[in-house]
């Protein structure tokens, strides 16, 4: 990150921290679905934008560790700890990501795209069509999952402020542990096989090894995402695992600009801010939606991070391909 992004990102995370003091509930509950979504957002750019795999699948492992909670509790009336449904969770996400992966990384460019679609597609008929957790119409989760070691709580989840304050955690941990990763040599390797696969390989590299490795952990990391989305929307449906849910945060990640990680936190808030912004306007909101995305993929062709550099190439007559 640069300087200027750091003091941003530090700026943007202290007005996070003072917003429930000076904001109602809806927008404390709005701005930590947000911070779900850009969790979900930044594990996909560790595919799309990173490595260069373009996955239309990725809401699979969303929705799969959403549905892992409500199996993991014995009823829909007795809560469930957070601390073994959550690993839980996230480690079926990261074996049906192995799974995929091991697959699904046979094949590339397109064909890549298709393969995970369809195992997208197959996930989420096995919750559609079966009776497993409510079947097409989904279930509800009553009980909050319980954070309490043994008669000690750290905090509680059906507390929206609470609630707010794990996900701005969860939102820097995940932000600060991905940072690391890049800047690492697995990073650097990931970053050198989007651009040169060939050379990779001829350089030594495992380079399959290095996608799947970045395939499971972006599953894992999605599904801590979708874990979190199902606690705080208290229903569980197969439309989280939908392809329209995968193409949703490919356009936060589009958005926002991909590669940095910075690109799909702010892809994440412009995407819902905007969404509830022209719901709220008129009921033919998605054509709003769609005309700022083709103005802003023309105009901004860097994402709205990269905004600064696209202006300086336009004020000094450059052009972009």
């Amino acid at each position: 990150m640069t300087r200027a992004r750091r003091i941003l990102a530090t700026a943007g995370v202290l007005a996070l921290a003072a917003l429930p003091l000076l904001a109602g509930k809806f927008y404390v509950d709005l701005i930590a679905k947000i911070m779900i979504m850009a969790v979900f957002a930044m594990s996909l750019d560790l595919l799309v934008g990173v490595t260069g795999l373009v996955s239309l699948g990725h809401a699979a492992f969303f929705g799969l560790a959403s549905y892992v909670l409500v199996l993991a509790a014995p009823d829909q009336y007795t809560a469930v700890s957070l601390w073994t449904s959550l690993p839980l969770a996230v480690g079926a996400c990261a074996l049906a990501a192995l799974a995929i992966g091991a697959l699904a990384l046979r094949t590339r460019g397109v064909y890549f795209i298709m393969v995970t679609l369809a195992f997208s597609q197959m996930v989420y008929f096995v919750f559609h069509d079966t009776k497993v957790a409510g079947g097409s119409d989904g279930t509800y989760i009553y009980v909050k999952p319980s954070a309490a070691v043994g008669a000690w709580s750290p905090f509680d989840l059906d507390n929206s402020t609470h609630f707010y304050y794990a996900m701005l955690v969860l939102l820097v941990v995940i932000f600060a542990f991905l940072r690391m990763l890049l800047d690492s040599r697995f990073g650097h390797a990931l970053r050198g096989i989007r651009s040169n696969e060939q050379r990779m390989r001829a350089l030594g590299f495992n380079t399959y090894g290095y996608k799947l490795a970045a395939f499971t952990l972006a599953g894992a990391i999605a599904g801590l995402a979708g874990y979190f989305a199902a606690v705080q929307f208290g229903f569980v449906n197969p439309e989280m695992l939908s392809w329209h849910q995968s193409a949703n945060v490919l356009l936060m990640v589009i958005l926002g600009g991909m590669g940095n990680l910075f690109g799909a936190v702010v892809g994440a808030f412009a995407f819902v801010l905007l969404q509830d912004l022209f719901s709220s306007l008129t009921k033919h909101w998605l054509l709003l939606m769609g005309g700022f995305v083709i103005l802003a993929v023309m105009l901004l062709p860097g994402g709205l991070t990269r905004a600064g550099e696209t202006w300086r190439f336009w004020r000094i007559g450059g052009r972009h391909s």
